[in-house]
């Protein structure tokens, strides 16, 4: 006989405590890295950090929410369609604002901004996983007629054009590999996640090459990043300033670091410190050894996503946790790729360490499915009611 259990007995600590002490530590380097320049302004130094722990209050509400919601509820199409429905017009929103570091892409809300684009990147996943997991047995039965269903990939694809017109290449990318994957974890044969892979490798080596050679037509500032990502010392006082200060502050920090707040680079060296080259700076004052770990313990977060999607007995349950897990992995690949010089520089942030409200929300939104469909796994596997 079924037991009756409150659902708050069902939390995954496993995911819990790693975002709850991530969080924790963005806080602490939203205020190490905006401290110095707020104080040479003479503001409040606790400005942007305590703006972030408004975002993180706000992003904890809409987690509890999530969580108390049934995932029947949340796998409708009708909801997921709602919200897509709330969020397309926003994308044209931010037109009416100003350019920030040469796009668009903010909506000013008076106390803070909002990046559409950042809950973009989480609602195309809801929106094919609840669309794909009914279509789950005509996939894998007749693979052929996949292309009878593409309709879905319309509102996807015409997403990424938006981005592009802003331009924000980083966001489209990361929108682009996370629909890829939503795709090949739908059941299809592996020999297209063979052909995929492939052809994104052979894609994005020809993209890196060639970017420079339509510098007329592309926006000066990303052909600049692509110019200097091959040797940013050779031009260090110029286009290569940024690339070439975070590999000092990754230096400067050793294994042990200089300490918190004690970081050089931020200190009118390194432009916005606390977002794209927040992590840098957590290197160099808190340590490889420090970085490491906390790398990791977002690592072992990310594996239990996988993990539970991979145990899920429901496809949609399977597929968020996909696609949620792959959004984490990408987004840390080309914040890390950036700062180290492995691929260019594109301005994504690095999970919840980095300031941005819009991203620390949408990171948590992500939490609180997981939770929820983490929950819903272990009442259907303790058979509790």
């Amino acid at each position: 006989m079924p037991v009756k259990v409150k659902k708050i007995h069902l939390l995954d600590f496993s995911i819990l405590i790693p975002y709850l002490i991530l969080c924790v530590v963005g806080l602490m380097m939203v205020y190490s890295t905006t401290s110095y320049e707020l104080l040479e302004n003479k503001l409040n130094p606790a400005k942007q950090a305590v703006l972030q722990l408004g975002f993180w209050g706000i992003s904890l509400v809409f987690m509890a929410a999530i969580y108390r919601m049934k995932t029947t509820f949340l796998r409708n199409q009708r909801l997921s369609a709602l919200v897509l429905a709330c969020l397309t017009p926003l994308m044209f929103v931010v037109f009416a604002f100003p350019k920030v570091n040469g796009s668009y892409g903010w909506i000013n809300i008076g106390f803070g901004t909002l990046q559409p684009a950042e809950f973009l990147k989480f609602v195309a996943i809801w929106f094919l996983a609840s669309r794909i997991a009914n279509r789950q047995p005509i996939i894998q039965t007749f693979e052929r007629r996949v292309v009878y269903h593409t309709y879905h990939l319309i509102w996807p694809l015409f997403s990424i054009l938006v981005l592009a017109l802003y331009p924000d290449y980083g966001n489209m990318m990361v929108l682009l590999l996370v629909v890829l994957v939503m795709l090949l974890g739908s059941g299809l044969n592996y020999l297209y996640t063979v052909c995929a892979a492939a052809l994104m490798v052979v894609g994005s080596s020809i993209v890196i090459w060639l970017v420079p050679l339509f510098k007329t037509v592309l926006p000066s500032h990303v052909v600049n990043r692509f110019l200097i990502y091959r040797d940013p010392f050779s031009d260090e006082y110029g286009l290569g300033h940024q690339a070439v200060q975070g590999y000092y502050a990754l230096f400067n920090g050793g294994l042990f670091g200089r300490g918190l707040g004690n970081s050089i680079q931020k200190k009118g060296f390194l432009s916005e410190a606390q977002t794209d080259y927040a992590f840098a700076i957590l290197v160099e004052e808190l340590g490889l050894i420090v970085a490491i770990l906390l790398l990791a313990l977002l690592l072992y977060m990310i594996a239990r996503i996988f993990l539970i999607g991979i145990r899920s007995s429901n496809p949609f349950n399977s597929l968020m946790c996909i696609g949620i897990g792959s959004l984490f992995l990408i987004s840390i690949f080309i914040n890390l790729g950036g700062i180290t010089g492995v691929i260019p520089l594109t301005g994504i942030t690095f999970p919840f360490v980095s300031q941005g409200g819009s991203s620390l929300m949408m990171f948590s939104i992500c939490i609180g499915f997981v939770l929820n469909i983490s929950a819903d796994e272990k009442k259907k596997r303790l058979h509790l009611i």
